[in-house]
């Protein structure tokens, strides 16, 4: 029985080919967590897999289609000076879903990225890279801290909290993901991963000696102002290599991307919002519950599925022709084979 033997798979799915025989011993942990996970968990902001199963020497994942490919992938193609902060609020809130959901269930994600948060036609968000999850249950009991350090590569180094990358008896909680989450907010904001021009060990040491990166203007707001701030309404933007020897450890990473060093000014509770985040100790972060009641957030509420079409512009899903706005998108029945490529292009999805 062929699986894919089903022309309408092509526009609800994606589909990865990975080859077992050349990457063995570097995907079985990996793959086999993730396929558990994809099991366990379920909630709307968790990307998933619909079914996986080997054919010869290749094993295949069907995932839901994220049309709109990564916010990574967004950034290089329609947004390299960044977003507007109503599109970051959307993305960002659908992340926090999914990381109180999966704290709540006892797992750390520690690989929140721009290019682990998907988008589809309909809007939804969803985080993906499960394969980096850990559980915080040890012997029936739910641990506060862990001590396993995770098998990524150098690029994903940015976006680790300072107790993550310290490795030592302090360990590290789900208020990790927290800090990452504030690393992905800058990056939105700017286009720019923080720290992608520092080598390796410089930017090991400011995150450790408490060093945070910040938006490209000065905020002005202290972290208890929260009272004096006010929401954004506008919806204008307002807003690293594998040792010293290679440089930087993400320019691989925005390499693509056009870089602007031009400040923009941006809002109080997005200042405010990144400042929480990036908090040195992890104790003074908040957890993902309490700041998905962050005022930055307000906005959120406001938006219908009409609304998001028009903070995705000038952005297309690629399963939309060139020519036919996102608003007029057709919808392609199982016996009407798509009149476009529908492969994802190059960056559209990171598996690592």
């Amino acid at each position: 029985m062929s699986f894919l033997d089903c022309t309408c798979i092509s526009t609800h799915s994606h589909v990865q080919s990975i080859s077992i025989e050349e990457q063995y011993e570097d995907i079985s942990h990996q793959v086999s967590n993730e396929v558990l996970l994809s099991r366990l968990f379920r909630h709307p902001n968790l990307l998933t897999s619909r079914l996986v199963f080997s054919s010869c020497c290749e094993l295949w994942v069907l995932s839901p289609l994220m049309s709109y490919g990564s916010a990574d992938y967004l950034l290089r193609q329609y947004f390299p000076d960044g977003m507007s902060e109503s599109l970051i609020a959307y993305l960002l809130y659908g992340v926090l879903r999914g990381l109180e959901y999966l704290h709540h269930m006892g797992y750390v994600h520690r690989g929140v990225k721009a290019s682990h948060v998907l988008l589809s036609a309909e809007g939804r968000v969803c985080l993906s890279g499960l394969q980096s999850v850990y559980s915080l249950m040890k012997d029936g009991k739910r641990m506060r801290t862990v001590y396993d350090m995770p098998q990524h590569s150098p690029s994903l180094l940015p976006w680790l909290s300072p107790e993550l990358l310290r490795q030592d008896l302090h360990g590290y909680g789900v208020k990790s993901d927290i800090y990452s989450l504030g690393i992905v907010a800058c990056e939105l904001v700017s286009g720019r991963v923080p720290f992608q021009d520092m080598p390796p060990t410089l930017m090991l040491l400011q995150k450790l000696q408490g060093s945070h990166s910040c938006l490209l203007d000065v905020s002005p707001y202290p972290l208890g102002d929260l009272g004096a701030l006010k929401v954004s309404r506008s919806g204008v933007d307002s807003g690293i290599g594998e040792s010293v020897a290679t440089g930087s450890l993400t320019r691989t990473a925005t390499a693509d991307r056009p870089q602007s060093p031009a400040p923009k000014n941006h809002s109080a509770t997005l200042h405010n919002l990144v400042q929480l985040c990036l908090q040195q100790q992890p104790e003074n972060r908040p957890s993902a519950s309490s700041l998905l009641n962050h005022p930055f957030f307000r906005q959120v509420k406001k938006h219908t599925k009409d609304s998001f079409l028009s903070l995705m512009y000038p952005a297309v899903p690629m399963s939309c022709p060139p020519d036919t706005p996102p608003s007029e998108t057709p919808t392609h029945t199982c016996n009407t084979p798509s009149p476009t490529n529908t492969e994802p292009e190059d960056g559209m999805w990171d598996f690592s």
